[in-house]
């Protein structure tokens, strides 16, 4: 029989919370660090993919540990980004709804400061924290951390610049005992120097398979297109997806911008996610996404950090990562709490070469997603532009008499017939004016 939360250590109050929430079976991270962290004796490296979770892998034992009848900040979660802070934010929250004592709050950058000051005037227990924003609280001497017993660096690696520029200052102001725990889906040397600089010489270091509850189910596929079909490709497969969640990823900014803006013209439910968005529109689209009113992201890696939605079914790479980690936290997103997932990976025919490398670098294997013949993309395409069809809005701008005289036109048509000629006219436009067609131009990737 699978060990249960209740043979880690965990309390009744939060047993009960995670039982809510379908958290019933621990991952192997879970297993392997819930122990440690509730021993409360030593410093902890986990070494764990993105989805197998390790949210609950250090907050349970930590909102264990609190002493709610002392009203000090115990513990602090540093994080690369605001969303993946918020994501864990409500996380414990979550966790912690039996605990109605402990105070958990969230701080960081991108939204203004003053609220969050004028909430850590009231007793807070823990705190989860982008590093930037942290500083600032310290300077501004809005925190004290005197008292506070662990630090935790979450996804260390998606940070490690801002670390290596903040962590002395950050220490300074905890005690000289204090615990550290460094979580990574990955353990590149700077994160290594990270651990020799900062944590304690006895660390235990904690790793989980790949293979785990939370990754298990994803299919890793790629398929190899020349450039100038990459778009109507990727459209035909967003259509075979129609009505399922997913996320793009592109390397840049201007590569989202887009290919947002191709999705929006072909009128795919979607919204762009990048660092150069405004806060409040970021927060805007990620809430539409959580709340499935738009089904397809496009992002950038570091935008797309803190997703956790459960019903994500797929992720396209657009663009193959530059590095493997980042390979890891894209197709992490999707296949989250033992649901199954697709990460398909879009190749030009040269790059073929290096998913050999990913797959020896990651321990995974990859297989060929079958290309869609040109007659099927071309049925793809005329079906896109039927959608494009139906979904424009009327334009009441037209004048009325020259509504009447186009209806004039069409009166002795039947529905059919109209769509017959149509569908005619577009063939015709398709075949002898390629540079006018309504899909095709925009085929540049």
């Amino acid at each position: 029989m699978p060990k249960q939360f209740s043979d880690l250590g965990i309390s009744a109050p939060i047993l009960k919370a995670i039982t809510e929430l379908k958290i019933v079976v621990p991952t192997e991270i879970q297993q392997k660090t819930i122990p440690l962290l509730l021993s409360n004796t030593t410093d902890l490296v986990g070494l764990a993919k993105t989805g197998t979770g390790k949210t609950a892998a250090f907050g349970l034992p930590i909102l264990q540990l609190i002493d709610t009848n002392l009203p000090v900040v115990q513990a602090v979660v540093l994080v690369p980004t605001r969303e993946l802070g918020h994501q864990i934010f409500r996380n414990l929250e979550d966790f912690a709804k039996y605990l109605p004592q402990v105070s958990i709050a969230a701080t960081c950058g991108g939204i203004p400061i003053k609220p969050q000051i004028e909430r850590l005037a009231t007793p807070t227990h823990i705190v989860v924290a982008t590093p930037g924003r942290l500083i600032d609280l310290i300077q501004r001497k809005a925190i004290n951390l005197k008292e506070t017993k662990f630090l935790v660096l979450d996804e260390a690696d998606e940070m490690v610049t801002i670390l290596k520029e903040s962590l002395d200052e950050i220490v300074a102001e905890l005690p000289a005992t204090h615990n550290t725990f460094l979580f990574s889906a990955t353990m590149p040397g700077t994160i290594k120097q990270l651990i020799q600089n900062y944590l304690n010489k006895n660390v235990v270091q904690v790793s989980a398979n790949m293979e785990t509850i939370g990754n298990q189910g994803i299919d890793h596929e790629y398929i190899v297109v020349d450039p100038i079909e990459k778009l109507d490709v990727l459209m035909h497969f967003l259509n075979s997806k129609e009505g399922e969640r997913g996320i793009i990823f592109c390397k840049t900014k201007a590569a989202v911008n887009k290919l947002a803006k191709n999705l929006a013209i072909n009128r795919f439910s979607s919204g762009a996610l990048h660092g150069s968005l405004s806060q409040g529109i970021r927060d805007r689209i990620m809430e539409q996404f959580r709340e499935g009113h738009i089904n397809i992201l496009v992002a950038t890696d570091l935008a797309a950090r803190g997703i956790d939605v459960k019903e994500i079914s797929y992720v396209v790479n657009y663009h193959l990562p530059d590095v493997y980690e980042a390979y890891v936290h894209r197709s992490g997103r999707t296949a989250r709490a033992g649901a199954k997932g697709l990460s398909l990976t879009v190749l030009q025919p040269e790059e073929v070469v290096e998913i050999a490398d990913f797959e020896k670098e990651l321990g995974i294997k990859f297989t060929q997603f079958k290309k869609p013949t040109v007659a099927s993309i071309e049925e793809n395409n005329t079906l896109l532009w039927a959608k494009q069809i139906f979904k424009t809005k009327p334009n009441h701008d037209v004048a009325p008499e020259l509504k009447e005289k186009i209806k004039t036109v069409f009166h002795h048509l039947t529905k059919d017939e109209l769509i017959e000629k149509l569908l005619a006219n577009y063939i015709l436009q398709n075949k002898n004016e390629p540079t006018e067609k309504p899909v095709k131009k925009l085929k540049k990737n």
